[in-house]
């Protein structure tokens, strides 16, 4: 098993890495957590192939269960979700010395941390992430967040969890889709700051992409863990961890959130930006065809897609409520070359250069 200690300031806690680490997880929360009320909070797919097992393995160590299911995608980080999950847990009487795990991917694990970080004005919470996405990045750092209708993100909290618990078995029964939605994660840790680990990425097949599935998983969350202990609250460096997000969620919310995965979107915000960074004589030439080149590898889409005449007005609204906004500036990640990203201050009125299609 792999362990990774994440030590900051709110809490130190550990990220177990392990091949089958949900067989036996109910002896493994056992050694962190000695109360019996447990809410495991998940979504139908999830709840279809592994909730049965979760329970199995919960019950076997003798815990009380409340199982919470929503639906699968975005929609579910919505207030009228939130107060549902809410509104069960409570049913359940849970206090708060008891225990909430959220066990999916990402949209249950920023879904659940923030219901766990305001219910009883918090009640602790575990991670068990599902998807590539989730066990890479979002289970890791303490964001966790709703969307709302005038952009995804705005309405959350900083809420660390107790442990994460990491089995990339998981990710054998996930759509290829959603397999390639979180390699675009996997390649933005390469391009923000690890040189070689991004060229390793584009000298995979898929059958070494998923050979090598632990070790990616382990690098990334290192990398993650580093940033994050030096700038838990997203001030400074853990800005970096935004490569690509900015024209991303932009793309996302245009969208509906209902045409391009998180991912997805994030592959063409890394594409785009860097072309434009690089005709300004910013980024190291040639760089955004190797962006395009291993985007191509991991079947990720790089060129903006097509919108209407008002579209570019929608995505300057959602860039505008970006958390990087600093009232007249923004910060942006660029990249001065391959494994080598930078946060740049801008005022807001030259942000277009940057963002255009």
């Amino acid at each position: 098993m792999h362990e990774l200690l994440v030590d900051i300031p709110s809490r130190e806690y550990t990220i177990y890495i392990k091949p089958g680490l949900i067989d036996g997880i109910g002896e493994e929360i056992q050694k962190i957590y000695n109360n019996k009320k447990v809410v495991v909070i998940t979504d139908r797919n999830v709840d279809r192939l592994y909730g049965k097992k979760i329970e199995e393995e919960l019950k076997k160590c003798g815990y009380i269960l409340k199982k919470v299911v929503v639906e699968p995608g975005e929609e579910s980080k919505s207030f009228k979700t939130l107060e549902m999950v809410c509104d069960e847990i409570l049913g359940f009487g849970i206090n708060r010395e008891d225990l909430i795990i959220t066990f999916g991917g990402g949209v249950v694990g920023d879904l659940g941390g923030f219901a766990a970080s305001i219910l009883l004005r918090g009640v602790p919470f575990i991670q068990i992430p599902t998807t590539l996405l989730a066990q890479i990045d979002s289970s890791i750092g303490g964001k966790v967040a709703i969307d709302t209708s005038r952009g995804k993100n705005l309405i959350g909290s900083f809420n660390q969890p107790e442990a994460v618990f990491i089995d990339p078995e998981l990710l054998k029964t996930l759509d290829k889709r959603f397999l390639y939605d979180g390699c675009a994660e996997v390649i933005k840790y390469g391009a923000i700051k690890d040189k070689e680990f991004f060229y390793n990425l584009l000298g995979y097949d898929r059958e070494e992409f998923l050979y090598n599935i632990e070790k990616t998983i382990y690098t990334c969350c290192s990398i993650k863990k580093d940033i994050v202990e030096k700038d838990e609250k997203d001030l400074g460096e853990r800005m970096l961890l935004n490569f690509g997000h900015t024209i991303g969620h932009g793309i996302e919310r245009y969208f509906d959130y209902k045409k391009y995965t998180h991912g997805e979107a994030v592959a063409i915000g890394m594409y785009t930006i860097t072309k434009n960074s690089e005709a300004l004589g910013i980024t190291q030439r040639g760089t955004s065809d190797i962006i395009k080149d291993i985007l191509n590898e991991y079947h990720l889409q790089y060129n903006f897609p097509p919108i209407d005449d008002n579209g570019m007005d929608k995505i300057m609204e959602a860039v505008l409520l970006d958390k990087k906004n600093l009232g007249k500036s923004m910060n942006i990640v660029l990249l001065n070359s391959i494994g080598d990203g930078f946060i740049k201050n801008i005022d807001i009125s030259e942000i277009m250069p940057y963002i255009k299609p």
